[in-house]
C-alpha cells in the first residue's frame, strides 16, 4: 500500500501537468493569425524558388522557408512603430510587417512598382511606412546600422525599439563587437537577434567558433541575453516581449540567440552537401506551421477543411502577386539618377 499510493499520486500529478502543458499559451485569434502569416511566408517563398529556376528574376535568392516562427513571434512581441532591419534573407520581413505581397514580388522582378522601384531586388527590401530599414547585402553591415537607428530614436526621445537581425555567420564580423560595445555604453534601445539557422552559408556553427551558445556573445559587454527556440512562435513572442520591455526601460540593448533552421540551401545555388536529409527531416518534424494548425484543430478552433481553405486563399494571393509583378513595367532609364541622394530640402540638389 505504501508503495502504490505515492505512485498513483505521481501519475495523477503527471496527468494534470500534461493537461496544463497542452493548454494554448495564446488566444485563438493569435494562432489563427500566426497560421495565416506563416503560410503566406511559406507559399510566397516556395513560389519564389520556382520562379527563380524559371529565370523570372535574377541576382541572388535566399529563401526563408523553415524560419517563419521567428517573424511571427516577433510581431507579437513588439509594437507596430518599432523598427526592423535585417540581412539579405529578407522576403518574409515585409510580408509579416504588412507590405502588400504584390509590391514585394514586383521588387523581386525588378519592376517599377516594387518597394524600392525595382532597384533593390531580392536582397534589399525596404518599406518606410512600416519601419523596415532593409534588407542588406553586406554581411554584418546591418549590425552597425541597427545601432544608428536606435541612437537616432534615443536622441529624439522617441519610444521605439529597433530589432536588428543577423545570421550566425555574420556574428563572426568585427562589426558586431564594435557595435555591442557602443550600444551598451550608450544604452541604445536595440534588440540584437541572431537568426541562428546552424549554418553560415555551408559551414556549421561548430566549425566556426569555440562558443556554440551564441547568447554568450554579449557577456563581455554585460549585455543581457538568452537562447530561444526559434521553431516556436510562442517562445519567440515571449522572448521578444521581454527584450523590448528591457530596452524601453533605458537599460540598453538585449541579445537573443534564436535557434531556427532553414529547410532550403543558403541560396538557390547551394547544393546543400554539408548536411544530411535526416537532419532536415528532424527539424521539419517541429514545423511551426504544422504546430499552429495542430493547436487550432486540437482546440476545435478550426477544422481541417477551414485550414485547407486558408491555404487556398494564401496561394491565390501569391499567384495574384506574381501576375501583378509580371504585368508591371520595368524602371525607365531616368530612374538611374533618381533617389540617389535623400536631401530634398537642400537648394543645391537640383542645381
Amino acid at each position: 500500500m505504501t508503495t502504490t499510493t505515492p505512485a498513483k499520486k505521481t501519475t495523477s500529478r503527471s496527468k494534470s501537468a500534461s493537461k496544463k502543458a497542452t493548454k494554448p499559451a495564446f488566444t485563438k485569434a493569435t494562432y489563427v493569425k500566426w497560421h495565416r502569416e506563416m503560410l503566406l511566408m511559406r507559399r510566397f517563398e516556395e513560389r519564389c524558388g520556382h520562379l527563380y529556376i524559371q529565370q523570372k528574376f535574377g541576382g541572388f535568392c535566399h529563401l526563408y522557408i523553415g524560419q517563419e516562427a521567428v517573424l511571427a513571434g516577433m510581431v507579437k512581441g513588439i509594437k507596430p512603430s518599432d523598427r526592423v532591419i535585417t540581412a539579405y534573407r529578407d522576403h518574409a520581413h515585409p510580408l509579416i510587417l504588412g507590405t502588400d505581397p504584390k509590391i514585394v514580388m514586383a521588387e523581386l522582378y525588378g519592376k517599377r512598382t516594387g518597394s524600392s522601384k525595382g532597384k533593390g531586388g531580392s536582397m534589399h527590401m525596404f518599406d518606410k511606412e512600416r519601419n523596415l530599414f532593409g534588407g542588406h547585402g553586406i554581411v554584418g553591415g546591418q549590425i552597425g546600422l541597427g545601432a544608428g537607428i536606435a541612437f537616432a530614436d534615443k536622441y529624439r526621445k522617441e519610444d521605439h525599439v529597433t530589432v536588428c537581425f543577423f545570421g550566425d555567420g555574420a556574428a563572426r564580423q568585427g562589426m558586431l563587437h564594435e557595435t555591442f560595445n557602443m550600444a551598451m555604453t550608450w544604452k541604445l534601445p536595440v534588440i540584437y537577434v541572431v537568426e541562428n539557422n546552424k549554418y553560415a552559408m555551408g559551414t556549421s556553427v561548430e566549425r566556426t567558433t569555440n562558443v556554440t551558445d551564441l547568447s554568450k556573445l554579449g557577456a563581455s559587454y554585460e549585455m543581457p541575453a538568452e537562447s530561444v527556440d526559434g521553431m516556436s512562435p510562442e517562445a519567440v513572442a515571449e522572448a521578444m516581449k521581454r527584450a523590448a520591455d528591457h530596452c524601453r526601460t533605458g537599460e540598453g540593448p538585449y541579445l537573443l540567440d534564436i535557434q531556427t533552421y532553414r529547410y532550403k540551401g543558403h541560396s538557390m545555388s547551394d547544393p546543400q552537401k554539408y548536411r544530411t536529409k535526416d537532419e532536415v527531416a528532424e527539424f521539419q518534424q517541429r514545423d511551426p506551421i504544422n504546430h499552429c494548425a495542430k493547436v487550432l484543430q486540437d482546440n476545435k478552433w478550426m477544422t481541417e477543411a477551414q485550414l485547407k481553405e486558408v491555404d487556398k486563399e494564401v496561394k491565390a494571393i501569391v499567384e495574384e502577386a506574381i501576375k501583378f509583378a509580371e504585368e508591371s513595367p520595368l524602371p525607365e532609364k531616368h530612374e538611374l539618377y533618381e533617389d540617389v541622394y535623400v536631401t530634398p530640402d537642400y537648394p543645391f540638389v537640383n542645381d
